[in-house]
């Protein structure tokens, strides 16, 4: 796997270099600036890119553009973003596309390697995975009268563990259920959503849109 990586921190950078190449993925490229990230993402041979939400040179939202950008010219690339701190507008951005495909990390989860990888390998997929706490701010605020109001307790518990990206197989290992009975709920939960059949993961990544308000 080819990896990009963005991040203008040199101690992160290097630290996401050296636990990439641990795990077997290439990093092209680790760049520290807009521009250079630009650049890096006209490679048609990278599979995934891994970036700060904020670069120089302003440091306001250059990583969120550039994902942006290559997903406007390659549609459903894979973005992992990284953040210091939970920005629900862009999280929403990333989203709303509803290709997948998209991860948005706070940098304090990169210090659990194996789940960092996890959600590396999960976004190259073309899977969803979203921090808990960005979970939990984007539903603040949801509109009481939505879709999920259709969904049991059970079911939004569920969905809420789909929407940090987790297989039914950790879903039912952290809600102390068979593997059977995830599937069944994740059946329910598609129809109560009114989502077209079609590959569960791609109604994975329209159940937790629905999930999130996006």
């Amino acid at each position: 796997m080819r990896v990009v990586i963005g991040e203008d921190h040199a101690l992160l950078r290097d630290g996401l270099t050296r636990i990439l190449a641990a795990h077997q993925m290439e990093v092209v490229a680790a760049v520290d600036n807009a521009t250079e990230l630009d650049v890096a993402l006209t490679d048609e041979s990278v599979d995934v890119a891994v970036l700060d939400v904020r670069m120089p040179p302003t440091f306001s939202d250059e990583g969120l553009r550039a994902a942006i950008k290559i997903r406007g010219r390659r549609p459903g690339f894979p973005v992992l973003v990284l953040s210091q701190y939970v920005e629900q507008l862009y999280a929403r951005e990333l989203l709303e596309s509803g290709e997948g495909a998209v991860g948005y990390l706070l940098k304090d989860r990169v210090a659990n390697v194996a789940g960092f990888i996890d959600a590396v390998r999960q976004v190259a997929a073309g899977g969803t995975v979203l921090d808990p706490e960005v979970v939990s701010q984007l539903l603040t605020g949801q509109r009481a009268d939505g879709p999920l109001e259709r969904l049991s307790v059970r079911e939004r518990e569920v969905l809420a563990l789909m929407a940090e990206g987790r297989s039914n197989a950790a879903i039912a290992e952290a809600m102390f259920v068979s593997e059977k009975a995830v599937s069944k709920h994740s059946n329910s939960i598609f129809t109560k959503l009114d989502l077209p059949v079609s590959a569960d993961d791609n109604r994975r990544v329209l159940a937790v849109l629905a999930y999130l308000g996006v």
